[in-house]
């Protein structure tokens, strides 16, 4: 099966050393912007825990155009659009895909979405410099994904603390226990269990119930990927998760609005 992170990682970490922007500039010109925009910031982790009490399950819904493993999703998407849609079948958050070669994204499309609905954005992309930090506040971003598998501890700390300074979210990817444990003790406290392997991009969906109680009951608890139904939903908050993030699904729907409603339908 083809290696998608390993491929994926090393083409942003080829764009990152070529990138000659001073990073210490980069990073007071992002302070300042973020301190702009902190009274419109919008908290990531506090919707979904405002959700997750409301309805029993926040869903962060997914804007993708597509993937390396299943190709197009839906190219033409009109990424405002579908915001309102999602908002209005009760997401709590967004995740928008800004990476373009292997993803057809775009921070236009993060832009466009975010202004369309009132609820925070997640830019899903592949955090490898502190740079790409800097990018998600230009963008208007609220939260950033750090991968564990992509990262080293240094990296993955060091991102964390900037992150936190410049007001921006976290969401930490983990996709087994020595992962979930590197994630914890850099202070990860928004964890995002995936449960399908970016290597070979297969689901399991064991993987969110064997880590979910693992994670402790302050950090917000994510699962991530191969997630279709309500039953998925209800089985995932029985293991003690707050949140699903949902892409393939929801994109793929006739009826985004629908879509998102139904996967909460057990809790209403």
């Amino acid at each position: 099966m083809p290696a998608y992170l390993e491929t994926i990682i090393a083409a942003h970490r080829a764009m990152a050393s070529n990138d000659d922007r001073d990073l210490e500039q980069a990073i007071e010109q992002a302070g300042i912007e973020a301190d702009r925009l902190l009274a419109s910031r919008r908290s990531f982790p506090d919707a979904i825990r405002r959700k997750s009490e409301e309805q029993g399950m926040a869903v962060i819904s997914e804007i993708k155009r597509r993937s390396p493993s299943k190709g197009d999703l839906d190219v033409m998407l009109d990424p405002a659009e579908v915001a309102a849609d999602y908002e209005a079948g009760g997401a709590a958050c967004l995740s928008v895909l800004t990476d373009h070669e292997f993803f057809g994204g775009d921070p236009s499309d993060l832009r466009a979405a975010r202004r369309a609905c009132s609820l925070p954005v997640l830019r899903k992309d592949f955090t490898v410099s502190a740079l790409d930090l800097c990018d998600a506040v230009a963008m208007g971003a609220d939260a950033v994904l750090l991968i564990v598998a992509a990262l080293n501890d240094t990296e993955l700390r060091s991102f964390l603390q900037l992150a936190a300074r410049l007001s921006l979210a976290a969401l930490v990817e983990v996709h087994d226990a020595p992962e979930l444990e590197r994630a914890l003790a850099a202070g990860a406290r928004l964890v995002g269990v995936n449960q399908r392997d970016l290597r070979t991009f297969e689901v399991d969906h064991d993987r969110a119930l064997a880590l979910g109680g693992m994670i402790p009951d302050d950090v917000v608890a994510v699962a991530e990927s191969g997630i279709r139904t309500a039953s998925d939903v209800e089985a995932l908050a029985n293991a003690g998760y707050q949140a699903v993030l949902v892409g393939e699904t929801l994109v793929r729907s006739g009826d985004r609005r629908a879509a998102v409603a139904d996967l909460l339908e057990v809790f209403l």
